[in-house]
């Protein structure tokens, strides 16, 4: 390894710009990048769609549970999903999906990184939207039966709605995990941002610059979401006075 001192620190400028032109701008290494950087928001993109569905089914099944007693087959398969899914890692989920489940049937490899991480974050989210849901008051069911509406009724345009103000800021901070998460969806053969930055490091043999592009990407659109979030946040605090 090659250490540098103060006195040499422009040859260490010119050997860093002679490392990135040879990870980068040869043979348009950052093609792996850009690339990758699609195909992780693809993918959480559809996990997202996924997860969010899934969770607000668990969710209104749990809550029923426990608002009414009913749906006790339904809960309970539901609470054993959440302790398989929340117990075991995501690694592990991704390749039991696609090397068992998936792969004999020659699903490709995007979809099955949706449905794992989809299906992953479907149960975080479902225990943030029964939090929600139980947390508003049961006068406000009540109110909904007074109107005339039936529990489904109630619960769609009266409840839901005032547990979706309560919980998106947690959701928010759901979805920036999730894409943080499919930085390990190379395990299933994917060429994702992570996988983009491994492929530039092992033509170049140089570990330094690839990766470090790679957190930072990964930094920036976490810093992006983060900022969106705390906007978001803002604005229902200000709807609430």
């Amino acid at each position: 390894m090659k250490f540098y001192t103060l006195k040499t620190l422009p040859e260490w400028f010119l050997d860093l710009k002679a490392r990135f032109i040879n990870d980068f701008i040869t043979d348009n290494r950052w093609k792996f990048l850009w690339n990758g950087l699609g195909v992780t928001l693809k993918i959480t993109a559809g996990a997202l769609v996924l997860g969010v569905l899934l969770g607000f089914l668990v969710a209104a099944i749990r809550a029923t549970h426990d608002k009414t007693g009913k749906l006790k087959v339904l809960n309970f398969l539901c609470k054993i999903y959440l302790t398989v899914i929340r117990g075991t890692p995501v690694v592990v989920q991704l390749l039991i999906t696609y090397f068992v489940i998936m792969a004999p049937l020659g699903v490709d490899e995007i979809i099955v990184a949706i449905c794992a991480f989809g299906v992953n974050s479907g149960a975080y989210v479902a225990e943030i939207v029964r939090a929600g849901i139980m947390s508003v008051d049961n006068g406000q069911f009540e109110a909904g039966r007074s109107l005339g509406f039936n529990y489904a009724q109630t619960m769609w345009y009266v409840i839901l709605p005032q547990a979706f103000k309560n919980i998106l800021p947690a959701l928010c901070n759901e979805f920036i995990v999730l894409l943080k998460e499919t930085s390990v969806s190379g395990y299933v053969a994917l060429k994702d941002l992570t996988k983009g930055g491994d492929i530039i490091r092992g033509r170049t043999f140089d570990a330094f610059l690839p990766l470090i592009a790679v957190a930072l990407i990964y930094l920036v659109i976490v810093m992006i979401l983060t900022k969106l979030v705390s906007i978001l946040e803002r604005r229902l605090r200000n709807s609430e006075h």
